[in-house]
Order: C-alpha cells, then structure tokens, then sequence
C-alpha cells in the first residue's frame, strides 16, 4: 500500500483546512501555550503550584496542560507568561506568497 505524502506549508492549521487568517490565530496561540507547558514542566511545577504563580485556579492549569487552546485567548497566554518571568516578543515579516491585484 502506497502512501501519499502532502508537504506542509508551514502551518498545521492551515493544512488542515482553516481559512488563513484564522490559521495564523490558531498558530500564535498554540506556540504560546506550549511555551507555557514547556516553562511548567521544566519548573517541575505542580498544577497547584503553577496555578497560585499564575493567579488561576488548578483546573484553568489542567485546561492548559492538556492543549485545550479553544479556552485561551492570545492575551491570556501572554499574561501568564509574564507571570512566570517570560517576556514575549512579537516579530512581524511579510508573506511569502505575494497578493494580487486585479
């Protein structure tokens, strides 16, 4: 049996059918909660723990541990990324693809 193989354009969300712009929404969000997991795990924080650090309940650090990104707002994640002492940095390039105009 033959597999067939898609090359991905960058952005999981956007191989999997999500318009554009709501793909890069989803990306941003996704990249900041792993960071939030990674900064978490790497603590050796308890969700207790980690949830008075980052003034939330301990259910709120279970939503965030288990990837629910439909529950946090990109100002949220960054948030608590600055209460763990994370600064956020936000770089902007263009697209690779250029518009057109008709």
């Amino acid at each position: 049996m033959q597999r067939k193989v898609t090359r991905s354009n960058g952005n999981v969300f956007r191989d999997l059918g999500f318009p554009p712009e709501e793909a890069e929404h989803l990306r941003i969000r996704s990249d900041l909660l792993i960071q939030l997991q990674k900064a978490i795990e790497s603590r050796g924080l308890k969700q207790a723990e980690a949830a008075k650090l980052l003034d939330v309940t301990q259910p709120r650090v279970s939503d965030l541990m288990r990837g629910r990104l439909d529950l946090f707002s990109v100002d949220t994640l960054i948030d608590m990324l600055a209460r763990l002492g994370i600064r956020v940095r936000v770089v902007f390039s263009t697209a690779r693809r250029s518009a057109r105009v008709a």
